[in-house]
């Protein structure tokens, strides 16, 4: 565990901030950086004050070993080979993980057989990421815990079994790596939920006679971009009751079983009664 110090430069000036970071060796010996704690900007005196707390809690640096003073505190000897006595009172539990909704997860996704759609879709990186495992583990955070890909890098995925049961190591779970996922599904949408229509009619007998379509909206505490550049956020009629905010309005096509056929991500500013001619083109 250490200070981390990055820099970053906006409008003309450098900033400084630190971060306390920890090495995390990964399958094939790869070591990747986990941020622990963000600091900020720190004066001289908070950042000697740091340094000093981080040199008393590092293991690494804890080197001294105390001997036992007193009777009890000595393990016993063992007699031989063929049996270990242990102390209750000095065992401890470390790292627990949660097993059973990750295995859960895991199988409903075999089940779907998403394995043979998106493995020679997404492949491997240069770097060795192998982005199927990436995707696993997003699907199954979103389905146990949903929150945020920052929440998964920082305490999710330690908290959890995926990377055992993946053989994974923490690098998959890279911030980047975890945005960078999402942009490489795009291109697959909508083969994906033809694989999902013909697999949900085998395991369910679903029926697509009735489809049922609604919109709803997201909104954004942020100003809008350029509208020329294709972003889509823009002040509409809020459902959330933030006429303050931009948003995107999402369509989304269901059969009665609640299985999803079809979504689509519009501008913000788009009117209800405008889009049902298009969609039932889609849906047919």
């Amino acid at each position: 565990m250490f200070l981390k110090r990055n820099r970053r430069k906006k409008n003309g000036r450098e900033f400084t901030y630190y971060n306390i970071v920890e090495n995390r060796r990964c399958s094939g010996g790869k070591v990747v950086q986990r941020q622990v704690l963000y600091l900020g900007e720190l004066n001289s005196s908070q950042l000697g004050e740091w340094r000093k707390t981080i040199e008393v809690f590092d293991q690494d640096a804890a080197s001294t070993t105390q001997l036992a003073l007193f009777e009890q505190d000595r393990l016993p000897e063992v007699a031989d080979d063929t049996h270990v006595e242990i102390r209750l009172c000095d065992l401890q539990l470390r790292r627990p993980r949660q097993w059973g909704a990750c295995w859960i997860a895991l199988h409903h996704w075999d089940l779907l057989r998403l394995d043979a759609f998106f493995g020679p879709r997404l492949g491997t990186s240069r770097k060795g990421t192998r982005w199927l495992s990436v995707l696993k583990t997003l699907v199954c955070y979103r389905l146990i815990d949903p929150g945020s890909e920052w929440r998964l890098h920082r305490e999710w995925f330690d908290k959890s079994a995926m990377g055992d049961l993946l053989g994974e190591g923490f690098d998959i779970v890279a911030k980047d790596k975890l945005y960078d996922c999402h942009d490489r599904l795009l291109a697959h949408k909508k083969p994906l939920f033809t694989h999902l229509q013909e697999r949900w009619k085998d395991l369910f007998g679903a029926r697509f006679e009735v489809m049922l379509y609604d919109l709803t909206s997201t909104y954004f505490e942020s100003a809008p971009r350029d509208p020329e550049s294709g972003d889509k956020r823009r002040f509409g009629y809020s459902r959330d009751r933030r006429p303050d905010c931009v948003q995107v309005v999402i369509a989304l096509i269901v059969t009665p079983e609640g299985f999803p056929l079809g979504y689509e991500v519009m501008a913000g500013n788009t009117a209800d009664n405008t889009t049902l001619e298009g969609f039932l083109e889609k849906i047919e």
